[in-house]
């Protein structure tokens, strides 16, 4: 018989919300490694993967129930798909085609991945669902969160055999819009409930990054990360320089930046970063088509019950969210976000896992 390794029951993440049907699926590919999935925000609820002795681990964080996700307190974003636009935007506006576009502010003064409600609150269609891959659709109302134009989106989470978790994102529009789609899965190599990933070692392929400021925002500076504690083009432990008085490390309390990934070509499949778990011998890369990519070091901590049976501690998981550049729609010198009508818009992220 085949051996499942969900901790979560499919009753508890089934009900009618928005009218539609949420549900749980299951994904498992040949060498044992399973996901599950829900289409409340197209969210990754679980992720198993082994270690150095093929024992199998969850290296997502999350909750149990539905219901939590719902009616959720403190971190909102646990292994959602996110938009209409990722990350933040200054003042909760933007201009396009002459027009000036006011979003609802829940970031201070800003909006934060997509607004109140999100496509992290939305309840994806599932088109198909097969043993390794299920495919969600997404309807956007021109309007939704106070952004133009209706968006079809399209995307998919696929298990390959050789361990990688394939995330296509496809989207169209009936006019100019601003798109900007991430995943927010918070990983830990050791286990979602392992506790902090400090001496997790990072490797980042990016010699930049945009430097922000006190709200997180954007200065519009495109920076070097050479001599500063942004540099991780060589494997350097998460941990090793947080008490750094790098100006930018005081402003993210941590790490909450922007990296520019070192392309090979616009619009390739790079490699964008590594992380290594010396203890379980974990090994996760990410690779993106997009042009940038925030590293988010868990500065946050839980107050109520998660998956683990209790709350999650303060930096124990990290998020590697492939995206644009925050604020793009108002960076005048970042690339452009803005779908135009009749066009396509594609990403593709890869979270790959192995030991070594």
């Amino acid at each position: 018989m085949e051996k499942i390794l969900s901790k979560l029951k499919i009753q508890d993440f089934t009900a009618i919300i928005d009218n539609k049907q949420v549900s749980l699926y299951r994904l498992k590919n040949k060498a044992g490694m399973e996901i599950t999935v829900t289409n409340f925000g197209a969210r990754i609820t679980e992720l198993f993967a082994p270690d150095k002795d093929g024992n199998f681990a969850d290296l997502v964080l999350g909750r149990n129930t539905l219901d939590k996700y719902v009616n959720y307190k403190g971190a909102r974003f646990f292994g959602a798909a996110v938009g209409r636009v990722a990350n933040r935007i200054a003042n909760a506006k933007f201009e396009l085609n002459g027009k000036v576009y006011n979003l609802p502010k829940n970031n201070g003064e800003n909006s934060l991945h997509g607004g109140i409600y999100g496509y992290d609150r939305k309840v994806w269609d599932v088109i198909s669902a097969d043993e390794q891959e299920i495919n969600f659709r997404l309807i956007s109302p021109d309007g939704d969160e106070g952004y133009p134009a209706e968006v079809v989106i399209d995307m998919s989470y696929k298990l390959t055999d050789d361990n990688a978790l394939v995330i296509n994102y496809k989207a169209t529009s009936d006019g100019d819009t601003p798109l900007n789609l991430t995943n927010h899965t918070f990983f830990n190599l050791g286990g979602h409930d392992s506790g902090c990933i400090n001496h997790h070692i990072m490797t980042i392929y990016a010699s930049k990054y945009t430097p922000v400021d006190s709200a997180l925002i954007p200065t519009g500076e495109i920076a070097d990360v050479e001599n500063t504690p942004l540099d991780f083009r060589t494997p350097t432990a998460i941990g090793e320089r947080l008490d750094s008085s790098h100006p930018q490390m005081k402003l993210g309390n941590g790490y909450d930046h922007n990296w520019l990934i070192d392309k090979t070509e616009p619009n390739a499949l790079d490699l964008a970063a590594e992380v290594f778990d010396p203890i379980s011998k974990r090994v996760m890369k990410v690779y993106t088509t997009q042009p940038a990519m925030q590293f988010f070091g868990g500065n946050f901590k839980t107050d109520e019950i998660c998956k683990s049976g209790k709350a999650y501690d303060f930096r124990s998981s990290y998020a590697l969210e492939t995206q644009h550049s925050p604020d793009s729609v108002n960076q005048p010198n970042f690339p452009s976000i803005i779908l135009k009508k009749g066009e396509e818009y594609n990403h593709t992220c890869i979270y790959a896992f192995s030991v070594k």
